[in-house]
């Protein structure tokens, strides 16, 4: 597992609103058996207008993602198996979307 590896939804509830998932911990804390998460979704599932830098688009295999900073959560690491990709390229956008939800800056 890796900072910013993004992992398909396993929680097969919520994976058509929210289905991918981006592993945002930092290695330094790698021995919790919880990961801090993430969701990604598309646009057509939110019904309100979004902070830009709260909620950033993320694109991601040629689609754009709604980062939903506001949902950060922690999942158990053994639901996250095999990552799909990472969007390690975009670490400057998720930290900017998460100092924001946590300092307002």
């Amino acid at each position: 597992m890796a900072q910013f590896d993004v992992y398909a939804n396993p929680s097969k509830k919520g994976r058509q609103a929210y289905p991918l998932i981006v592993d945002v911990q930092n290695p330094i804390i790698e021995g919790l058996s919880t990961r801090l998460v993430i969701p990604l979704t598309n646009q057509k599932y939110l019904q309100h207008q979004t902070l830009a830098k709260l909620t950033p688009d993320i694109e991601y295999e040629g689609q754009i993602y709604l980062l939903l900073t506001p949902q950060l959560t922690s999942m158990p690491s053994h639901l996250l198996k095999d990552p799909i990709g990472t969007i390690k390229s975009l670490r400057n956008i998720v930290v900017d979307a998460i100092d924001f939800a946590l300092t307002g800056v």
